[in-house]
């Protein structure tokens, strides 16, 4: 773990609060623009992230200014309890000692995050677009190194080429209006997801937090009910992305699949946006998925958008 280099004069980090939405969220649009060609970043998700009960913004946030430009940011949380830890690092381009700087910061706060979890090692995690602002050669020497690759997906919709699927015998569809089904689809997501790469057990008011739960339209997820089987699967969606409509979760248990009911949920999302007036859906996949989502998605005429690499670093709790 390398020590912090000296920022040059005229530049200063401290950290961040809620009152800095908007300028965190101008800056990330800033360099979505340079990654992905558009901006995609919405105030909510910024709103959200700096006002999650598990992140100390005093230590777990970083803002890097260049006079009163904000040129850089930095977010830390801990979802595992253990030693899996997750940073967001955002920097404008021909900035390389500042985004050094920045993640020699984080990466002494995730090996202190991991030592009170009583772990003996940090192991942090990173996404970064395939074509990043971050130079990529100095984030190797550091250590760090891809590990998983992810694709944002998406899909243009129509009244006329998406109508609402009929459901297939037997299953039937309800929307998380209550508080019941809203912990039944917590349930269903966790028990589903267990062999995914990067999961991490939440509970119910966790997750709660995690999707910012007073600002959900719960209306817009929904569980498949299955005779024989009971609640067998979920689909969480929701429609506050400027781009495109959105899926965050989309979940069948074990001991359901090979039915159709990720094709059902799956068109059915499609249907219902499209009656909306969305015009586009997207969501994110994990390429080596055991579960075959990447092939279900390109059948249903979902194609590549961008890409996304986990990057890894494992940092001594020791600092060895």
């Amino acid at each position: 773990m390398t020590a912090p280099t000296l920022l040059p004069p005229g530049l200063r980090v401290r950290p961040a609060t809620p009152d800095d939405a908007v300028a965190v969220c101008a800056l990330l649009n800033e360099v979505d623009l340079l990654e992905i060609g558009r901006p995609d970043t919405e105030l909510t998700r910024i709103q959200a992230d700096l006002k999650h009960p598990e992140v100390d913004l005093e230590h777990d946030s970083w803002l890097l200014f260049e006079g009163a430009r904000l040129i850089g940011y930095g977010l830390l949380w801990d979802d595992s309890g253990g030693e899996r830890i997750d940073i967001d690092h955002y920097i404008l381009p021909g900035q390389l000692p500042c985004a050094l700087h920045l993640f020699a910061l984080m990466e002494a706060r995730a090996a202190e995050r991991a030592a009170v979890n009583g772990a003996s090692r940090a192991v942090v995690h990173l996404h970064l677009t395939l074509n990043p602002t971050m130079d990529l050669p100095a984030l190797r020497a550091r250590g760090w190194q891809p590990v998983r690759r992810y694709n944002v997906m998406a899909r243009q919709l129509s009244p006329s080429a998406d109508p609402l699927p009929t459901s297939p015998p037997g299953v039937t569809l309800r929307p998380c209006l209550e508080e019941a089904d809203r912990r039944i689809a917590h349930a269903l997501l966790q028990e589903a997801m267990t062999e995914h790469f990067d999961f991490q057990y939440r509970t119910y008011p966790q997750w709660l937090d995690d999707i910012d739960a007073e600002r959900v339209d719960w209306s817009l997820i929904w569980i498949a009910h299955v005779d024989g089987l009971g609640d067998a699967a979920m689909l969480r969606t929701h429609n506050d992305r400027a781009s495109m409509a959105w899926i965050g979760n989309l979940a069948v248990l074990r001991q359901a699949r090979g039915r159709g009911l990720g094709s059902h949920l799956l068109r059915y999302g499609f249907g219902h946006y499209a009656a909306l007036g969305r015009d586009r859906v997207g969501l994110g996949v994990d390429t080596d998925n055991t579960s075959n989502a990447l092939a279900l998605y390109e059948r249903h005429g979902m194609t590549l958008d961008f890409g996304v690499d986990t990057w890894e670093l494992i940092v001594s709790v020791s600092g060895g």
